[in-house]
């Protein structure tokens, strides 16, 4: 122990090495959340969805729910930004109006509803939220439903309202334009303007509430980074999957987010 003269505490080479050790662990916890992003990212870019479904179980670990939920409205709103980037042309403004006009205030009151459950809570709601969706969206996918515009509004609204509470609604919006006919570069950058609008309204309300300071946003824009060039990533192969593969991997991901969730939520 070495003792200074001028009123300092005493600097202990253990304490050195136990913040040296804490900064490693921050470290490497960013970069592993960094690459699952990038994954996550180029997810999306490909089939969509499923940027937050595959990252939001890894921030709820590293961060907790409560703070999870702003850092990935953050990071989704950059995903949206880039894939509206990269299909600017060929958005469906029409559309994306219909959704987006109900869904903003609808996003804004499910993330008041979110900030009023107890952690538990919200972990045990996402985790089931994934889960019940495999079946509701092969579903409405096997239904071949055909929606008009003003159904499509309707779809924006319910779809916000969940928005604001879950985040991910990936799987609930993607059958909503797909069965108003629009396919590929269409449906992806309207799809995303659309979210891009009802996330920006789910964050604006998390910060008037005090529930997006600083660090949260900071850690949302560096995990958004890593989610952006995922994003611009997954246009190159995105005419390239398979129908049946995307099914695959989306219900994969689903799963394995729901059980992981109920699993932190339960144990």
């Amino acid at each position: 122990m070495i003792h200074t003269d001028c009123g300092m505490r005493p600097f202990d080479d253990k304490s050195v090495a136990g913040r040296q050790l804490v900064w490693e662990d921050g470290v490497l916890a960013y970069l592993f959340v960094l690459c699952v992003g990038l994954a996550a990212g180029a997810l999306s870019g490909i089939v969509g969805t499923g940027s937050s479904i595959m990252l939001l179980p890894v921030l709820v670990y590293q961060f907790g729910p409560r703070q999870a939920v702003p850092i990935m409205a953050v990071a989704a709103a950059m995903s949206n930004i880039a894939k509206v980037i990269a299909w600017w042309r060929e958005i469906d403004w029409r559309a994306c109006a219909a959704y987006a006009i109900p869904g903003i205030p609808a996003a804004s009151l499910g993330a008041r509803t979110l900030l009023v459950l107890p952690p538990r809570i919200v972990d045990i709601a996402l985790g089931a939220f994934f889960i019940v969706m495999i079946p509701t969206r092969r579903w409405l996918q096997a239904s071949k439903v055909h929606i008009r515009l003003w159904q499509l509004a309707l779809a924006g609204a319910a779809i916000g309202y969940v928005t604001g509470i879950v985040l991910s609604t990936g799987p609930l919006s993607v059958p909503a334009f797909a069965a108003f006919g629009l396919v590929k570069g269409a449906f992806l950058s309207t799809e995303a303007a659309s979210s891009l609008a009802l996330m920006l309204s789910k964050a604006i309300t998390f910060q008037h509430l005090g529930a997006l300071p600083p660090p949260a946003i900071a850690q949302g824009l560096i995990v958004g980074t890593s989610v952006m060039a995922g994003s611009f990533a997954g246009k190159a192969i995105v005419l390239r999957m398979r129908v049946e593969t995307f099914q695959l991997i989306l219900d994969a991901m689903l799963l394995c987010s729901g059980v992981s969730l109920l699993w932190a939520a339960l144990v």
